[in-house]
């Protein structure tokens, strides 16, 4: 059995299985013939960068994606050895680490290519690097409409390698949506320009999750899962076409129960009265732990399998719940913020809707002082 964390109990429970689980859907979605970048930014979308990346390295995972220098180096440090993406902006003074570490950079702009390329010769070293193409998204890469100003320039390129090519769909749930679609033909075109000037980067890349499940055009050589690894779908109808299993549960322990009379203030700004007699537990988390405060007074948390409305204001290390209509709660009893306890759950989607933003928010935003521990479901 996996050890839990001493102290304060609050912690959020990773499962590998759930993890392998995935991870074999998108497998048998887009076949043996496609390779699999697994998005592992920010922190593996809360759940633990290292030790996610290693579940999924066993799994076959032929590469994976990050955000930044530092997350591709905290990877390698972890022991894997797959090659590591840099999806995001990457500098010319991090060359040093990017070549120590074997990180590939996506580079999307002229001037960071030719950086690269200036001190790379100087160096008399090289670098395979991935190119970015802004089809629509409005974000990082290359015009794909300038493509004739800037697709001579890779020709002439000594140092950097072209391994990949790849862009970013700004609506990819919306598969049949004209502006998906739009992107898509924008894809294609550069694609076949790039055979025509004798470009063959092995790696095309277009599909994240959504796109991936929706979209079998957008497959290419290699598509980039980051939610549907975790278990969390891009939108709900995507939860028709495929099984995936939530990875992670956060949860806590009741602190303290105190039983209140009618008209009693609960927390900050009595924003909350109780209009009866009430019994309201105390629980050891707060939106320093990334419980958000737009849950004050409209979200809810499991306790004894049943839904304890939050009521007043969550602050920063501590949230109030009431347990009235529960009986028999008492100090130290398990509570399930995220997450299933008996025949209920709470899903990142649903409290996103309470804290009016994105299941990807949710996860990300639970914060380091937030134990992770990893197990598998077949542990007790």
């Amino acid at each position: 059995m996996t050890s839990l964390p001493k102290g304060r109990p609050t912690y959020c429970v990773i499962d590998l299985a759930a993890l392998r689980w995935n991870f074999q859907q998108v497998r048998k979605t887009v076949g043996p013939g496609v390779k699999i970048l697994s998005v592992v930014k920010a922190n593996a979308y809360g759940h633990g960068a290292r030790q996610v990346a290693k579940t999924l390295a066993r799994a076959g995972s032929e590469g994976f994606g990050v955000a930044t220098v530092e997350e591709g180096i905290e990877l390698r440090e972890a022991g894997i050895r797959a090659p590591i993406l840099v999806l995001t902006a990457i500098y010319p003074e991090q060359l040093g680490q990017l070549i120590q570490h074997k990180l590939t950079p996506a580079v999307s702009d002229l001037d960071t290519l030719r950086a690269l390329e200036k001190l790379l010769c100087k160096r008399s070293r090289s670098l395979k690097f991935h190119l970015k193409v802004d089809t629509g998204m409005g974000r990082l890469g290359l015009l794909h409409s300038e493509i004739e100003s800037w697709l001579s320039e890779l020709s002439r390129l000594k140092a950097l390698k072209l391994e990949g090519l790849f862009s970013q769909l700004s609506h990819a749930e919306d598969e049949k949506g004209d502006y998906t679609q739009t992107q898509l033909k924008a894809f294609h075109r550069v694609v076949e320009r790039f055979r025509e000037a004798g470009l063959k980067p092995p790696s095309i890349h277009l599909a994240n999750s959504a796109a991936l499940i929706a979209s079998p055009t957008t497959h290419f050589t290699m598509v980039r899962p980051g939610l549907m690894l975790y278990g969390l779908y891009p939108s709900p109808e995507m939860s028709r076409r495929l099984t995936l299993r939530p990875a992670l549960s956060w949860k806590t322990r009741v602190l303290q129960v105190k039983q209140l009379p009618a008209g009693s203030s609960i927390g900050y700004g009595q924003t909350f009265v109780t209009q009866r007699e009430s019994r309201i537990a105390t629980l050891p988390v707060g939106y320093a732990d990334g419980y958000h405060r737009l849950l004050s007074n409209h979200g809810a948390a499991l306790v004894g399998g049943k839904r304890a409305p939050i009521v007043g204001r969550i602050s920063m290390d501590l949230t109030m719940v009431d347990v009235t209509d529960i009986a028999g709660v008492t100090r130290g009893d398990e509570v399930v913020l995220l997450g299933r306890q008996g025949d209920d759950a709470v899903s990142a989607d649903e409290m996103a809707g309470w804290a009016e933003t994105i299941s990807y928010e949710i996860v990300t935003s639970i914060s380091a002082r937030v134990p992770r521990v990893h197990k598998n479901s077949q542990e007790g």
